[in-house]
């Protein structure tokens, strides 16, 4: 169980003086209000079905780590999440008739998840359209995307993107104080040399360049949390050996060719499961 959520049921015991509730009556309370939020890594664009209470726009499936997390935990789940979101569509409309995603966070919100960063700056999923488009180029040899870009993508994410995830996760904190916030990483897209140009478009000399651009991301969103008292659900150790480049069954994330999904370089449903599960455990509940 995580520290915030010990906090918050040692001082509701010590406030009644009562003994712990035991699972029995524990079943009979009311459900966790929880809140997702995030990108299409929340979202799990491209995984069917959809999710037909979203906006279209959004490409939100009804499998995405969300739904599996309040599946498993009988909570009320109040889903925002929406492909292509950045931070600042924490505060701001996305699309027309769509409320910044912080608009369904409310003061009594028990937990709050999200993934958020990518999108940013279009520096992740522009690196991998930049690096691919090199590559193809290149026909699979060298590191032209590592000659030509150099450290612009992890110097942006530094210097912008860090700063952006504190801001989002100290409105969210703001807007919700007693919520347990979980804020995931990125799941490996490349294994850490090697490639499969065959299915990923990236030369073989670029793919550990993107690897260590996403590390720098995700180390990004992990200070981010620790600046802010949020959680960290870290995928690095977990994600390894499921990257985009393994057969179907083994990988979390679709290669851009070969793949299941129709929104490619995203998790597929085992990679949501796989999310879900690691958050679960992560945050000590289900």
């Amino acid at each position: 169980m995580s520290r915030r959520f010990r906090a918050s049921i040692a001082a509701a015991v010590a406030l009644l003086g009562m003994a712990v509730v035991p699972p029995a009556a524990q079943a009979a309370q009311a459900p966790l209000r929880y809140v997702a939020l995030g990108d299409s890594y929340s979202a799990a664009s491209g995984v069917l079905p959809l999710d037909l209470t979203a906006p279209l726009l959004c490409l939100r499936s009804s499998r995405n780590y969300a739904h599996v997390i309040a599946n498993r935990t009988a909570a009320k789940l109040t889903d925002v999440t929406c492909g292509a979101a950045e931070t600042k569509h924490f505060t701001t409309s996305q699309y027309p008739g769509i409320a910044p995603q912080l608009n369904a966070v409310r003061a009594d919100t028990e937990l709050v998840t999200m993934t958020i960063g990518g999108n940013d700056s279009g520096v992740f999923i522009g690196a991998l359209l930049k690096c691919g488009l090199a590559g193809i180029a290149a026909g699979g040899q060298g590191s032209p995307c590592k000659n030509q870009y150099g450290s612009t993508f992890e110097d942006t994410i530094r210097t912008t993107t860090y700063p952006s995830l504190v801001n989002a996760l100290e409105a969210t904190v703001a807007k919700a104080p007693g919520a347990e916030i979980a804020i995931l990483g990125y799941p490996w897209i490349l294994p850490r040399s090697g490639g499969c140009f065959d299915k990923m478009p990236v030369a073989t000399g670029d793919v550990a360049y993107l690897r260590s651009m996403q590390a720098t991301l995700n180390d990004a969103i992990r200070r981010a949390a620790a600046a802010t008292g949020a959680t960290y659900v870290d995928f690095n150790a977990a994600a390894e050996g499921h990257d985009a480049c393994q057969p179907l069954g083994v990988r979390w994330i679709e290669p851009v060719l070969q793949g299941t999904n129709p929104v490619v370089v995203h998790p597929n449903a085992l990679g949501e499961a796989k999310m879900a599960a690691r958050t679960l455990a992560v945050l000590g509940l289900g």
